[in-house]
């Protein structure tokens, strides 16, 4: 059975939304029936993050690389590969891993490595994304499923759910409408990747 490596800094919603589809009994439906594959370990560059709790309690190993604890991006990205690489992987899945990767590290998981971003790339890369589309006047928003390349948020869209924006609408409440559609359309991009990998 293929292996992922999910990184989080979070609560790891999303995390926990395909390490669920994971653990579903395989069947030849797409999620939420089943990824047809294993979360190897969870791994957070934040000892706080509330994701490891949600991980260890789904019976998924759990690690901690700490950015803080590290000299340069370059000496955390090494040392982080070295953590995801004892489990094999066949896909690093980005969930909520707010840290900006060096082009080393794509490049060692080039065609593994994914993300999701609570936009409808192009628009809105970055931070703050919710709010930029509610000032920008969007009656859409949404989330995307991305592969990671070196520049950020620009990898091939693999994914994408939209959502409306609501008059009167906050960023926190797009924000969770949003969330809901992340958690369903990120375990179904990668079962669809793995099954082409």
């Amino acid at each position: 059975m293929q292996h992922i490596v999910i990184l989080i800094s979070g609560a790891g919603s999303n995390m926990a939304a395909i390490a669920r589809a994971a653990q579903r009994e395989r069947g030849p439906e797409p999620p939420p029936r089943g990824l047809g594959a294993r979360v190897a370990a969870v791994i957070s560059n934040r000892p706080d993050a509330g994701g490891l709790r949600v991980a260890a309690e789904l019976g998924i190993a759990t690690a901690v690389v700490d950015h803080k604890t590290f000299a340069s991006r370059e000496a955390f990205d090494a040392a982080l590969m070295q953590a995801i690489d004892a489990h094999a992987p066949a896909l690093v899945v980005l969930a909520g891993f707010m840290r900006v990767l060096t082009p080393g590290f794509v490049a060692h998981y080039a065609g593994r490595l994914v993300n999701i971003h609570p936009s409808l790339l192009p628009a809105f890369p970055g931070l703050h994304t919710h709010q930029r589309a509610i000032d920008e006047g969007c009656k859409l928003a949404g989330a995307t499923v991305h592969r990671v390349t070196t520049e950020l948020d620009r990898g091939d869209i693999l994914a994408q759910a939209a959502v409306p924006v609501l008059p009167g609408d906050t960023a926190e409440a797009l924000a969770a409408r949003v969330q809901t559609q992340e958690h369903l359309i990120y375990p179904r991009a990668v079962a669809d990747l793995l099954r082409t990998s």
